[in-house]
């Protein structure tokens, strides 16, 4: 594994857990979130090395001790996970649930977009227009199949658990015709290795340039706060990850998933 692959699942475990209890054992990263339960990406384990039965029972113990009375369990994969831990998973019920492929940006972007108005999510009233816009993101999502339907009170949760990382974590607002309708967030991470995640546009607004003018204001933040490289996310199969790789980002790696739910 190369140095920036192994620094790029550091920075995809450091963005989850930015902002919530961080727990290490010599086994795994679990992080918890104890405000926001019902978000899968602020309550997880991660960096998982049990590969002997007896770490692995020992490691399946601190997941139950640690997300006791929590309705999922989730475990990200890396190129470090054992297989034998993996197969344990399986067998105990856990299931492949995400797939995204990660691309880098190494040098500059191919493209700026449009000239856009974008500002930083700071008040209690660009927080709302970020829930906002979030909902919409998330109606998109159950239409396009990626998950089922939920209630607005787990998107609200979503966005207390992204407002947790803040100012680390820099969210931003792009308005156009009066309207707030797109967002994105930057990370200069801790290693180097930098993240921009995060993008939506409503669908009327799409076309324009604005996604592109908001993922150059992120890129640009990011480096000023000392990232190099720079990763961002999309599910495979999705057409994102083809805008992406227009702007210059390429392919570097996949993540996988593995998530139990429980009560039904």
């Amino acid at each position: 594994m190369s140095d920036l692959i192994a620094r790029a699942y550091e920075t995809l475990d450091g963005w989850r857990a930015f902002g919530h209890e961080q727990l290490r054992s010599p086994r795994a990263l679990l992080v918890r979130s104890r405000s926001t339960p019902n978000v899968y990406d602020a309550n997880f384990a991660a960096q998982v090395r049990a590969e002997s039965p007896a770490e692995i029972d020992a490691f399946l113990d601190e997941l139950e001790r640690t997300f006791g009375g929590f309705e999922h369990r989730q475990v990200f994969s890396d190129p470090g996970l054992p297989a034998p831990c993996e197969a344990r998973l399986i067998l105990e019920g856990f299931q492949s649930h995400n797939e995204e492929i990660l691309l880098v940006l190494e040098g500059a972007l191919a493209s700026r977009g449009r000239v856009a108005e974008i500002r930083p999510v700071e008040t209690e009233d660009d927080w709302q227009a970020l829930e906002v816009l979030h909902w919409e993101d998330h109606r998109e999502e159950v239409v396009k199949g990626f998950h089922e339907g939920w209630q607005r009170r787990v998107t609200t949760e979503i966005v207390a658990a992204k407002r947790s990382k803040a100012p680390g974590v820099r969210y931003f607002l792009a308005r156009s015709e009066g309207v707030d309708c797109a967002f994105f967030s930057a990370w200069p991470g801790e290693n180097g290795v930098g993240k921009v995640e995060d993008l939506f546009t409503l669908n009327a607004f799409r076309g324009r340039g604005i996604a592109t003018a908001l993922i150059a204001h992120c890129v640009d933040d990011a480096r000023a706060r000392g990232a190099g490289p720079l990763l961002i996310c999309a599910r495979t199969g999705d057409t994102p990850m083809h805008m992406y790789a227009k702007l210059g980002f390429r392919p570097l790696c996949v993540q996988r998933t593995l998530l139990r739910r429980l009560g039904g």
